[in-house]
Protein backbone atom coordinates (compact mmCIF):
# COMPACT_ATOMS: atom_id res chain seq x y z
CA UNK A 1 0.00 0.00 0.00
CA UNK A 2 1.94 3.65 -0.82
CA UNK A 3 0.95 6.42 1.29
CA UNK A 4 0.98 9.79 0.20
CA UNK A 5 3.61 12.07 1.18
CA UNK A 6 2.30 15.50 2.25
CA UNK A 7 3.84 17.27 -0.66
CA UNK A 8 1.83 15.12 -3.07
CA UNK A 9 -1.57 16.85 -4.38
CA UNK A 10 -4.55 14.71 -4.42
CA UNK A 11 -7.53 14.74 -7.04
CA UNK A 12 -9.99 15.51 -4.64
CA UNK A 13 -12.24 17.63 -6.15
CA UNK A 14 -15.68 17.39 -7.90
CA UNK A 15 -15.53 16.76 -11.63
CA UNK A 16 -17.49 20.63 -12.57
CA UNK A 17 -14.53 22.13 -11.22
CA UNK A 18 -11.63 22.93 -12.99
CA UNK A 19 -8.26 23.19 -10.65
CA UNK A 20 -6.38 25.39 -13.72
CA UNK A 21 -9.26 27.60 -13.55
CA UNK A 22 -9.49 28.17 -10.23
CA UNK A 23 -6.07 28.67 -9.49
CA UNK A 24 -5.49 31.15 -12.68
CA UNK A 25 -7.91 33.41 -11.12
CA UNK A 26 -6.96 33.54 -7.43
CA UNK A 27 -3.91 35.96 -5.85
CA UNK A 28 -1.25 34.63 -4.04
CA UNK A 29 -0.42 35.94 -1.04
CA UNK A 30 -3.76 38.48 -0.70
CA UNK A 31 -3.80 38.45 3.10
CA UNK A 32 -0.28 37.80 4.29
CA UNK A 33 0.17 41.82 4.91
CA UNK A 34 -2.77 41.06 7.55
CA UNK A 35 -1.89 38.04 8.42
CA UNK A 36 1.83 39.01 9.82
CA UNK A 37 0.27 41.79 11.42
CA UNK A 38 -1.45 39.43 14.03
CA UNK A 39 -5.32 39.62 15.09
CA UNK A 40 -7.02 39.88 18.26
CA UNK A 41 -10.72 38.37 16.88
CA UNK A 42 -12.91 38.62 20.24
CA UNK A 43 -16.59 37.13 19.84
CA UNK A 44 -19.60 38.94 21.51
CA UNK A 45 -22.45 37.80 22.93
CA UNK A 46 -25.46 38.62 20.57
CA UNK A 47 -27.27 39.99 23.61
CA UNK A 48 -23.74 42.50 23.39
CA UNK A 49 -23.40 42.33 19.79
CA UNK A 50 -26.88 43.65 19.73
CA UNK A 51 -26.10 46.84 20.97
CA UNK A 52 -23.72 48.10 18.93
CA UNK A 53 -24.64 48.86 14.78
CA UNK A 54 -21.00 48.42 13.88
CA UNK A 55 -17.41 47.73 14.93
CA UNK A 56 -16.49 51.61 15.34
CA UNK A 57 -19.08 51.79 18.22
CA UNK A 58 -17.44 48.64 20.01
CA UNK A 59 -14.31 50.02 19.75
CA UNK A 60 -14.93 53.31 21.21
CA UNK A 61 -17.24 52.11 23.96
CA UNK A 62 -14.27 49.94 24.84
CA UNK A 63 -11.75 52.95 24.74
CA UNK A 64 -13.87 54.57 27.07
CA UNK A 65 -14.55 51.44 29.31
CA UNK A 66 -10.28 52.04 29.16
CA UNK A 67 -10.16 55.93 30.03
CA UNK A 68 -12.84 55.41 33.34
CA UNK A 69 -10.79 52.54 34.56
CA UNK A 70 -7.62 54.76 34.84
CA UNK A 71 -9.15 57.27 36.50
CA UNK A 72 -8.13 57.47 40.47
Amino acid sequence: MKTKSKNAKSDELRPEYDLAKLLKQGVQGKHVKRYREGTNLVLLAPDVAGAFPNKKAVNDALRLVIQLRQLP
